[in-house]
């Protein structure tokens, strides 16, 4: 189904190098998130007040509070795409690990609400009781935000979004936070202990891990991670391939976002090369280099002396 929507909604969806494509990708899913998100909390607080529950409506108003993640998404995608201006002469790319960073907190801000309202019930125990209705609409929200976690994860591996792939998570946690309400609720039945509280710790635990986790991927990239190993070795195997290139030393590369991604590198040339030889090597690599990695490199030429070999 994702992939029917993808299609009718992002034209040219598999270039996915393309910023503006990048973009559609990025609203489509905070736009599926909004209106998924207003769906869960219009039925929920229908349901919740007509039934006089208390717990359906609370839950109904944490989906309407989901909605900021799926806003913080719409917002980030719109920003990372813009060109580069004198205030950000390397574009605007970060806005998306900015906009990943701030999902990150919001998911360890509910953890922390859920850890608050468990404990709670420790120590002010009531045993949970579900209707037949209550069950189902839970049962029901979990099934779209599986949804949720699914389209959300397809699309940042299509895209390489870190942004995306935090609002797959944080959708994975609401199933998580739910399912353990209603397996709590079930289990009461049984036990006379508070095991919705004990559950709820546990879930507002893993909630918070998975938030600190996001906050330290994506502060690395901000702070500026190192580049990945794999595209290293392919920039040097590019460069060496060059019979006129005998080594290179000082290779950097700087992520500025998604799909923008600057390096330099000093790359060693015979010093009895003619100029213009060198300067047509070393431009066709760069050219190269762009094409197939999406670095943009500036390649330093350093003469070095290089006795040739006369074969006979």
């Amino acid at each position: 189904m994702i992939g029917l929507i993808i299609r009718r909604f992002i034209p040219n969806c598999e270039d996915v190098k393309n910023p503006e494509v990048r973009k559609r990708y990025g609203m489509l899913g905070g736009i599926l998130g909004i209106l998924c998100n207003l769906l869960l909390f219009g039925t929920k607080l229908v349901v919740g007040t007509v039934s006089g529950s208390i717990a359906i409506v609370s839950d109904a108003f944490n989906n309407l509070s989901d909605m900021g993640s799926s806003l913080v998404t719409v917002v980030g995608a719109r920003i990372s795409v813009k060109r580069a201006d004198k205030e950000h002469p390397y574009g605007h790319g970060r806005a998306e690990y900015i906009s990943a960073l701030v999902v990150a907190i919001l998911i360890i801000v509910f953890g922390v609400e859920l850890l608050k309202s468990s404990a709670e019930k420790l120590f002010d125990y009531e045993k949970v009781e579900m209707s037949v209705v209550s069950a189902i609409i839970l049962i029901l929200s979990i099934l779209v935000k599986l949804w949720m976690w699914y389209y959300n994860r397809v699309m940042a591996r299509k895209i390489e979004s870190g942004l995306l792939a935090a609002a797959s998570r944080d959708s994975l946690n609401d199933v998580a936070a739910t399912a353990a309400i209603v397996a709590s609720a079930i289990a009461a039945r049984f036990v006379s202990f508070p095991i919705d509280g004990i559950a709820g710790i546990c879930m507002s635990g893993l909630i918070i891990y998975t938030g600190c986790d996001l906050v330290k991927s994506t502060a690395d990239r901000l702070m500026g991670v190192a580049p990945d190993e794999k595209l290293i070795e392919h920039i040097e195997e590019i460069l060496m391939s060059e019979d006129s290139v005998l080594g290179l030393h000082d290779l950097m590369v700087h992520d500025y976002g998604p799909g923008r991604m600057i390096g330099s590198v000093h790359a060693e040339v015979p010093e009895d090369m003619q100029l213009c030889e060198v300067h047509r090597v070393i431009d066709e690599a760069e050219h190269r280099i762009m094409r197939e990695t999406g670095v943009d490199i500036v390649i330093h030429m350093d003469p070095v002396p290089y006795k040739r070999i006369e074969t006979k």
